[in-house]
């Protein structure tokens, strides 16, 4: 099968024929039918983060179950899944405590198969998978636990984008936040996450909903999908900005959707007393944001972090899809530009420039 590897960072992906096992047990093997393009992804090519090379990424996608390993119960081939890049053990401590979504076994293994192992292969050499998914790649070996089953007559571009940007960014907001309705909100960054974030608060019943960007554009897509006002952090001081919004107070939730150290601190300073800032995005390996810590004792502020939006995706995927059916959650508006695996580095300098929405690598298969 063709794959875009990375062999180092800040080179493009190569296109390349690889080699792919048949399932071991737990396992399933699937084609591919839609990635998205996000930033995580691109952290990786920067190394802004790590993962041994070489290796498939892509970790945002939907596919087709083309054969199943022993003891597989939950997909059959011929299945339409969501495919998630946290699948769990089901016994570490993590997911004993009802945190699957930081599965202990799987932060371990990373880019290799619960067994430590890999399934994909170039000239005898094993290839990592991100997330264990690679979908970057017109095929994969993923865990069982990997993969969500879902009607067939399901979108599978809108499929896809639930298996990361959506459920993330909505997730953070609903799971991780409990935003409260009537409550305000920031959302710093509005990029794929941070949009989902901006439409999760307008679900939960947030009435102001400030998107805070450097990229106009992106500020002006944010509306479509729930902000009430925009903040262009390049035009002035951000902070103020936001405060001038609420009366002086700032926010009751403030989300950092981007991952930098100065939009974090961001975060953490434009909540309101009282309030919460929930961090979503991933800054760069060993970056340290300034806290200010007499404000959150004294104000008696709250900073978390949210990975995968504080979800379970093998359950929540399916709130998500119920959101969409009933309109409440636009996924379909948020897809600007398609692209093919061949076109995989211009989808990455698209995305490193700016351009608006979500971009999505379709492999152009048919359930």
């Amino acid at each position: 099968m063709k794959a875009a590897v990375l062999y180092q960072t800040n080179q493009p992906l190569v296109i390349e024929d690889i080699e792919i096992d048949a399932p071991k047990a737990n396992e399933v093997k699937v084609k591919i039918a839609v990635a998205g393009v996000c930033r995580s992804d691109l952290h990786f090519m920067k190394g802004e983060a790590i993962i041994p090379v070489p290796a498939v990424l892509g970790h945002e996608g939907s596919a087709i179950v083309m054969e199943v390993g022993e003891g597989v119960t939950n997909v059959a081939p011929g299945d339409h899944v969501i495919l998630s890049f946290a699948p769990y053990c089901g016994h570490c401590e993590s997911c004993l405590n009802g945190h699957s979504n930081a599965c202990d076994n799987h932060q371990r293994t990373g880019g290799k198969q619960f067994d430590g192992t890999s399934r994909i292969h170039i000239n005898g050499q094993d290839l990592a998978q991100m997330g264990k998914l690679g979908c970057f790649g017109e095929e994969a070996i993923v865990p069982a636990t990997g993969v969500s089953k879902i009607d067939p007559g399901m979108s599978l571009r809108a499929a896809a984008l639930i298996g990361c940007s959506v459920t993330t960014g909505v997730g953070t907001a609903i799971y991780a936040a409990e935003v409260t309705p009537g409550s305000t909100v920031c959302v710093i960054g509005v990029g794929g996450v941070g949009l989902n974030v901006v439409q999760g608060a307008r679900i939960a019943g947030a009435t102001r909903i400030i998107a805070v960007d450097i990229n106009d554009a992106a500020l002006e897509f944010a509306g479509k999908f729930g902000a009430t006002d925009s903040v262009n952090a390049n035009s002035g001081d951000p902070l103020k900005a936001i405060k001038d919004l609420t009366n002086g107070k700032g926010v009751d939730y403030a989300f950092e959707a981007f991952g930098s150290s100065e939009t974090i601190t961001l975060a953490f300073d434009a909540a309101r007393k009282h309030g919460t800032a929930v961090i979503a995005g991933l800054a760069p390996v060993g970056e340290q944001a300034g806290i200010d810590g007499v404000a959150l004792v004294r104000q008696e502020k709250t900073l978390k972090g949210a990975y995968y939006g504080s979800s379970k995706p093998s359950i929540d995927f399916y709130h998500m899809i119920d959101l969409y059916k009933s309109g409440k959650l636009d996924v379909d508006g948020l897809v600007t530009r398609s692209y093919t695996l061949d076109q995989v580095n211009e989808a990455y300098d698209e995305l490193d420039r700016g351009v608006v929405g979500r971009g999505v690598i379709d492999y152009g298969v048919q359930g």
